[in-house]
């Protein structure tokens, strides 16, 4: 986008599609590891009654939650068209 407020280029519009698949993606994958890990033991073992409601609700209410967390962390790091100050290097403070 120009420093005026000018429309983004195809570039731009490219670079901030693919920042928010891969934010949508990451999301997904996190939500649904953190879901198998914390709500999988009471879907695959036969456990007391009061212990697997409380697993599946946990991971059924907290997955959503980190789901929207990493879309949101994800998204807000993103600068358009950010460049490193010196190309070629991997330590951004080099």
């Amino acid at each position: 986008m120009t420093t005026y407020g000018g429309r983004r280029g195809q570039a731009e519009r490219d670079a901030i599609t693919v920042e928010i698949g891969y934010a949508l993606c990451s999301a997904l994958f996190l939500a649904a590891v953190f879901f198998g890990a914390v709500a999988g033991p009471a879907l695959l073992f036969e456990l007391p009654r009061l212990l697997d409601l409380f697993l599946l609700r946990v991971g059924l209410v907290l997955a959503p939650v980190l789901f929207i967390a990493r879309v949101i962390s994800v998204l807000v790091g993103f600068r358009p068209g950010a460049q490193p100050s010196q190309p070629g290097r991997t330590n951004p403070d080099s």
